[in-house]
């Protein structure tokens, strides 16, 4: 049985937009047929105008970054002078705002044509480091957010475990911290999956886990096949420290714990050695870049297309959420790399949508999203292509009007599990998100 019928108007389909698709959804919200060459909308269906893409994958996301919008804009200073002002606003974390703060953030992604978050969760206790009542409170709150805003999760439970090699958890990390990797695997193993929400793992850093505790994270997903990120070399200061300690760099010092891996991202990988990038690749590792927060942060660029070619998937994300929009990320990493080697066109639009989408979703352990084919999931955005921003170009060259013309205020239609959450540019679980953001930023300021 069917639930509904939808019509697209040009469908990007992998390796090039399709006029007329019919696309028939399940019961169960999954694509059950796709058929083109439907030149009028058949009758009873939902009519997409513009192009619909697979639903695009926000692979690294820290939903309370959100709340340092703007304010974190004046003045001069460094990522570790950012940080601290990240950490005022982690303080002031409950599991009832968390939960109304990125509601409405998951809420903005779904405006924005994500329909899957990877949340790098490390924000787990009270401040003091006092477990809740319930441990997982605040990971919880996270993944009823994203059923109430409408889109899939796969929480990364983090473990955060030191300020610094050797170091204990300053007095803002404390309710980061599980105490150690075996107590961090014991909580984090009462966090269930349901229908929207996958259960995955994160190593904060190397800084932030001790070397001795690696394998036990790394043990935890590997036995649940789960998704395993990590901020990786993020930063020269965080490399040198690693050296100084262990003399090696943070890929070799994960590669010698078995962090490594086809189903563990390596977040950000800005600054890596040639031997990273080899044991990156030669692993499978995936590499998430995360162009406008780099960006913000004055972090660097990645060796993105090394890195790709070694054999490193990529994804993208938005991580600290200076903006959200995929479709941003992904010209960004195309126009910083043509920054650094003054030459152009080092993806074509295909593959930097493939890192959007189905790219990202496989490093979030949805492997059966991202792409629009009988089978996957039923999660599709779509994109006008009759904006100030997108019109002119011919239909069949939408992929590159989405890439290096779209932005996030283009997205039409957002559709999950066939259900529509964002239609005609308005969603339709949360009734005013540019409120419930004020809102809830606002509270965390009380």
């Amino acid at each position: 049985m069917l639930l509904t019928t939808y019509w697209l108007e040009h469908a990007w389909l992998g390796t090039h937009v399709e006029p007329g698709v019919a696309l028939d959804v399940s019961a169960e919200g999954r694509i059950a047929a796709l058929r083109t060459g439907v030149a009028t909308p058949p009758p009873g269906a939902e009519v997409l105008r513009g192009l619909t893409l697979p639903g695009l994958a926000n692979a690294h996301s820290h939903a309370f970054h959100r709340a340092l919008r703007g304010a974190v804009q004046v003045g001069s200073g460094t990522f570790w002078t950012w940080r601290e002002l990240m950490y005022r606003a982690a303080q002031n974390l409950t599991p009832d705002n968390y939960f109304a703060l990125a509601r409405a953030v998951y809420a903005e992604m779904a405006l924005a044509g994500i329909t899957n978050v990877g949340e790098f969760h490390y924000v787990h206790h009270a401040p003091g480091g006092t477990p809740y009542a319930d441990p997982n409170a605040m990971g919880e709150a996270l993944i009823e957010a994203a059923a109430a805003a409408g889109i899939r999760i796969t929480l990364l439970d983090t473990a955060y475990l030191s300020s610094g090699f050797g170091e204990a958890p300053n007095a803002h990390q404390q309710r980061f911290s599980d105490g150690s990797a075996e107590a961090w695997a014991e909580r984090v193993s009462a966090l269930k999956p349901r229908e929207h929400a996958l259960i995955g793992a994160a190593v904060h850093s190397v800084r932030a886990v001790p070397a001795d505790q690696l394998a036990t994270v790394a043990r935890w997903a590997e036995e649940r096949r789960a998704p395993l990120h990590v901020h990786l070399s993020e930063q020269t200061a965080e490399n040198d420290a690693c050296r100084a300690a262990h003399g090696r760099t943070p890929t070799q010092l994960l590669a010698d714990h078995g962090v490594l891996g086809p189903r563990t991202t390596g977040v950000h990988n800005t600054h890596l050695t040639d031997t990273d990038i080899a044991l990156l690749g030669g692993t499978g590792t995936g590499t998430c870049m995360c162009p406008t927060t780099e960006r913000d942060l004055a972090d660097g660029i990645g060796p993105a297309t090394r890195l790709q070619q070694a054999g490193s998937p990529l994804s993208l994300g938005s991580d600290s959420h200076a903006v959200i929009d995929l479709l941003e990320e992904a010209r960004a990493m195309e126009l910083n790399e043509r920054l650094r080697s003054r030459t152009r066109g080092h993806w074509t639009a295909n593959a930097l949508l493939t890192a959007a989408t189905g790219d990202g979703h496989a490093s979030l352990g949805l492997v059966d999203a991202g792409r629009l084919e009988a089978g996957a999931l039923a999660d599709f955005t779509t994109v006008a292509l009759d904006s100030v921003r997108t019109a002119g170009p011919l239909p069949r060259l939408g992929a590159e009007t989405a890439v290096f013309a779209a932005t996030a205020a283009d997205v039409r239609h957002t559709v999950v599990a066939g259900r529509h959450i964002v239609r005609d540019g308005h969603h339709t679980l949360v009734a005013d998100v540019p409120s419930a953001l004020a809102e809830s930023i606002d509270a965390l300021r009380s």
